[in-house]
């Protein structure tokens, strides 16, 4: 099991929206998560908070897939379409470089195949004597 699959196991507030890991290794990771009713905001579509989450969450798994505890340093996201109640969102974070303690992450959720969103995350490996 590497580091990724261990902070998973530890993420209550993924694990408590039902955010599934399907994939984490080497710098790209896949996480899915259903759409719920506690989700959708007033306009009836999921809140974007909900969709950032799930993004974050991929993108974390996809930068501790290599081994040191690895946090994020900034995030933004850019919303293309709404998800609804009941869509399975599936997040792919993909690792486009890393230098230093530093990396970068795009990660691509989509519904059915179309995307939903587009987020960039900034990530930092933390020093080993702050671990």
């Amino acid at each position: 099991m590497n580091q990724a699959h261990e902070m998973f196991d530890a993420d209550l507030a993924s694990r408590a929206l039902g955010i599934e890991l399907r994939s984490a290794e080497g710098g790209r990771a896949e996480a899915a998560m259903r759409v719920t009713e506690a989700m959708v905001n007033g306009h009836g579509i999921a809140h974007g908070g909900y969709v950032f989450l799930l993004a974050d969450t991929a993108f974390a798994l996809a930068c501790n897939s290599h081994g040191p505890v690895t946090v994020a340093a900034g995030a933004d996201i850019t919303f293309v379409r709404p998800a609804r109640l009941g869509d399975l969102l599936v997040a792919v974070a993909e690792e486009r470089t890393r230098y230093g303690r530093s990396g970068i992450y795009d990660v691509t959720v989509r519904r059915d195949g179309e995307v939903v969103a587009e987020f960039r995350g900034r990530s930092r490996e933390l020093p080993a004597k702050t671990r």
